[in-house]
């Protein structure tokens, strides 16, 4: 008897079904962001980042240009088992010619044409798109959507109208909605005068944004934060505003696991919101002390958001994406490792007796939960994993072919 049947057997006798689980989870798509290629600059001039966020570490082999980035994101994703999603954020467009004579409130879908060409080509599950509120001129005190100069705040209101509208275009191109995140970094380094006209501000401009948007094609949703650097005392779209101003428009509220106060936990966040919206959007980070981007691994908070999808059977309503860069480490493997990460997680609670262990919660028998919650730690999962990636033409031995790409391919870039 192999390895992985000796672990269906053990898994067996709890109730546990490892071909339902692994059925499963090969169908749960998961969103991989674009920028771990290239430190999050995008195509469109900028050479620095602004907006309370940063990358460190200057790893040799940075994607320079669509052509680049777009050879590493295959490269990447042939090494990740299950669907994948491409997200997008709209800085990079590939403006070609078009370079430096047209700004983000004029882009259209042609500029984004050639990534949907490319995901259609490589059979990608869709894309999800993001407008940039960020890394540019028009960036005003540190305001984008909330400025009080209205031709800062008309120009970044037309950025993501145009936004929806290209969403909207890349939804129906790949046959599968657009998920559009909104995120901007509005707010301040030091202590404010006033802290509600910058929101009533912010809540014109989402309406206007969102006016009209393509119900069918679009999934809008917004996000919150903390703090960022620089922007330490006040953030405008704070955890409140943002969560009433989705629950009265009806979209979508996205929670990134960095954005928070590090005492708060987004497992906790994700049932809280399911009793009130029919989705909810994730941004799966790893903080360290702050929103510090790390890459994704297989710790303890990560696998109680996934046991929250899963065990609520929450799949198709928590829309999973990846949210991290880290320009120390080889990026391939950074974008490898965070997306197994996250299977790994979904498996691992797909593998846990649920039902039985929600009927020990409700009786009360909270030490014998204790029991089959450490029980399962120790599982074999891993073998069961290891059929999951074999089943998909892959194996755990991956990072041999990150190092060839490395030396081929990364080592050769200027």
């Amino acid at each position: 008897m192999g390895k992985y049947e000796e672990a269906k057997k053990a898994y067996a006798a709890y109730g546990v079904d490892t071909e339902s689980a692994l059925e499963r989870l090969k169908n749960i798509p998961v969103s991989v962001h674009c920028w771990q290629g290239d430190d999050v600059l995008g195509f469109d001039g900028s050479d620095s980042l602004e907006g309370g966020i940063q990358t460190t570490g200057n790893y040799p082999g940075k994607a320079v240009g669509f052509d680049q980035l777009k050879q590493d994101i295959k490269e990447a994703f042939s090494l990740m088992p299950g669907k994948k999603r491409l997200n997008l954020h709209a800085s990079y467009a590939v403006l070609g010619t078009d370079k430096g004579k047209v700004d983000r409130d004029a882009y259209t879908y042609e500029y984004f044409k050639p990534w949907v060409d490319f995901a259609k080509e490589n059979n990608f599950d869709g894309i999800d798109f993001n407008p940039t509120f960020f890394s540019h001129p028009k960036m005003k005190n540190g305001l984008t959507i909330s400025s009080g100069d209205e031709e800062i705040r008309s120009f970044w209101v037309r950025h993501g109208k145009a936004c929806m509208k290209i969403a909207a275009e890349i939804g129906k191109a790949m046959g599968s909605p657009c998920l559009v995140n909104l995120w901007a970094p509005d707010g301040s380094k030091d202590i404010p005068a006033d802290r509600l006209t910058p929101r009533l501000r912010m809540k014109k401009s989402l309406d206007e944004i969102l006016e009209g948007y393509d119900k069918e094609w679009v999934i809008p949703a917004v996000e919150s934060k903390v703090f960022g650097i620089g922007v330490e005392s006040y953030t405008v779209g704070s955890n409140e505003f943002y969560q009433n101003y989705a629950a009265t428009r009806g979209i979508c509220c996205l929670l990134d696991t960095g954005h928070y106060h590090p005492t708060e936990v987004v497992s906790d966040k994700i049932p809280a919101l399911l009793a009130f919206y029919d989705k909810v959007a994730l941004h799966v980070s790893r903080p360290v002390r702050w929103d510090s981007d790390h890459v994704v691994i297989l710790e303890d908070e990560l696998k109680e958001i996934a046991k929250e999808i899963v065990r609520n059977g929450a799949e198709n309503k928590v829309k999973i994406a990846l949210d991290y860069f880290d320009a120390s480490i080889n990026r391939i493997g950074a974008w490898v490792t965070g997306q197994r990460s996250m299977q790994k997680a979904l498996l691992y609670a797909m593998l846990l007796p649920n039902d039985t262990m929600k009927e020990l919660q409700e009786s009360g028998s909270f030490g014998k939960l204790m029991y089959m919650n450490e029980l399962f730690k120790m599982m074999p999962v891993g073998d069961v994993w290891n059929e999951y990636l074999t089943r998909q033409g892959l194996s755990e031995t991956w990072y041999g072919e990150v190092e060839r790409y490395e030396k081929e391919v990364l080592s050769k870039r200027k």
